[in-house]
């Protein structure tokens, strides 16, 4: 018999996160688990904005991205999660997300980890690298990828119903 008792979910407020979300969800409801539902807010460091007289507004434009992130991620939270799925929203700073989520998921004992992916190729795929695929690599849990547009078996009306 299969127990999961926390699933995780990261989110990049894309269409493919969404997706990866409603199949979460859905799992979450399969199984009575708890849901967490992450953003990870990567750190602007000086050299990221360029030019010197940007350094000192870097604080400031951090604050801003976390704040953006952080009322971006809490949309995303229904009530009905909260409700049924006792669903968290975690905002995560200064870090990669492949390493924020595994190590999230290896404090917090999640059981499975689902995770949207871009389906980059090629060259795209070789510089940028897929977060996706760093998961999979070093998570301590089962990986639920999910690829948009694909055959999908969750959809959102039927979550309603459900429910």
């Amino acid at each position: 018999m299969v127990t999961i008792h926390n699933i995780l979910v990261g989110s990049d407020f894309s269409e493919t996160s969404q997706v990866a979300l409603n199949y979460a969800r859905a799992l979450a409801h399969q199984f009575g688990a708890r849901l967490h539902i992450a953003h990870v807010v990567e750190t602007i460091a000086a050299g990221d904005v360029g030019v010197s007289g940007y350094a000192m507004a870097a604080p400031q434009m951090q604050a801003r991205v976390e704040e953006e992130a952080d009322q971006e991620l809490k949309a995303l939270v229904t009530d009905d999660d909260r409700l049924t799925l006792q669903a968290c929203a975690v905002l995560v700073r200064l870090d990669t997300p492949a390493h924020a989520l595994v190590h999230y998921a290896e404090t917090e004992r999640i059981d499975l980890i689902v995770i949207g992916t871009h389906g980059r190729r090629g060259l795209t795929h070789l510089l940028m690298g897929s977060v996706a695929e760093k998961i999979v690599r070093t998570a301590p849990c089962p990986v639920l990828t999910v690829r948009h547009p694909g055959r999908e078996f969750v959809h959102p009306d039927a979550l309603v119903k459900a429910v």
